[in-house]
């Protein structure tokens, strides 16, 4: 009996350790520059709070492939929720800078892998619209290609945006971002030195902390949309109890870095395996979602559904009732 009891006390801790590890995992850091957005960061310019369709430029094949290399013609300046004003291309693709390159004198960074991820830009065939005040120039790329450069910086489009009005780049590895009308970066940062070298600011946040007047500090998105916890999951031992039909309505949020976390304890953040396989953010080892019924950002309207459902606040606890006074 002795031996079978100490058998099954081994065989809890070895579940015990497997669980911690899982939870305990965060939004792993890629080893390149070039990886994974944040959470939250598929928002589209023009369209608001939803999710678009891949649209024409994503159908793949080489007319895709084509469409990433191709010359920017007009750009133009458009509203990226979240985000802000961003420059476009003709085709309303997302152009983006690289925080590792240099815009005196102009110099690209991004090569080989790093190319195929962030297709340059072609220079020639570039005008800029009304709004747009970073003047156009044009830089060699070590291949000898002509690369478009704007207030300086090298242009790249970002190939995981698969329509127009994607900006999945925003953010990634802390060193992407869109370009703001004037050449700098969007999202209202601080800018880094014009000779490259570390970003004074950190991207925009994938994962934060919002005041809302009825529930107090509550865990958002990079969209600015409400993150909720649900009752029948559980953190220890992990459960996934929405599934199926479930999935419809509540959103697995995305899993985030650690370099795009604001106002959450680091520790708090991790990322957990779904029973499908997928990746979902974990907050205070709680799956966290979002909620279709929410139209905008700072909605709450998943608050309390069904007794089950409830938001996150600043500590990871769900939070249940309005703050003290």
């Amino acid at each position: 009996m002795n031996k079978l009891r100490h058998a099954s006390l081994a065989g809890t801790a070895i579940t015990v350790m497997v669980l911690t590890a899982a939870c305990g995992g965060s939004g792993s850091s890629s080893k390149d520059d070039y990886g994974k957005a944040p959470a939250g960061s598929s928002s589209k310019i023009g369209e608001g709070y939803g999710a678009g369709s891949a649209g024409s430029y994503g159908s793949g094949g080489s007319s895709q492939t084509q469409a990433k290399n191709a010359p920017a013609k007009e750009m133009t300046v458009r509203e990226a929720p979240g985000i802000g004003s961003v420059i476009a291309d003709s085709a309303g693709m997302t152009l983006y800078r690289f925080d590792k390159d240099t815009a005196q004198p102009p110099a690209s960074m991004c090569d080989g892998d790093c190319a195929k991820a962030w297709p340059p830009v072609p220079a020639g065939d570039a005008t800029a619209a009304s709004g747009i005040g970073a003047a156009v120039g044009e830089v060699q790329r070590a291949d000898g290609t002509k690369q478009l450069t704007l207030a300086g910086w090298p242009v790249y489009r970002y190939a995981k945006d698969t329509a127009p009005g994607d900006t999945k780049g925003q953010g990634v590895g802390g060193t992407w971002n869109a370009f703001a009308p004037d050449g700098k970066k969007a999202g209202g940062g601080k800018q880094d030195d014009p000779q490259g070298g570390k970003p004074d600011a950190p991207a925009p946040a994938g994962v934060s902390v919002a005041d809302n007047p009825a529930l107090g500090k509550i865990v958002v998105d990079g969209k600015g949309r409400t993150l909720y916890r649900f009752n029948k999951d559980s953190a220890w031992p992990m459960k996934f109890a929405c599934t199926g039909t479930c999935l419809d309505t509540w959103k697995p949020a995305e899993p985030v870095e650690k370099s795009a976390v604001r106002g959450v304890p680091d520790k708090l953040i991790s990322t957990v395996t779904r029973p499908d396989g997928t990746k979902q953010l974990a907050v205070d080892c709680w799956p966290v979602y979002w909620f279709t019924g929410d139209k905008k950002p700072g909605d709450t309207a998943g608050q309390g559904k069904q007794g089950l459902w409830f938001a996150v606040n600043d500590q990871g606890k769900k939070v249940t009732s309005a703050p003290q006074g």
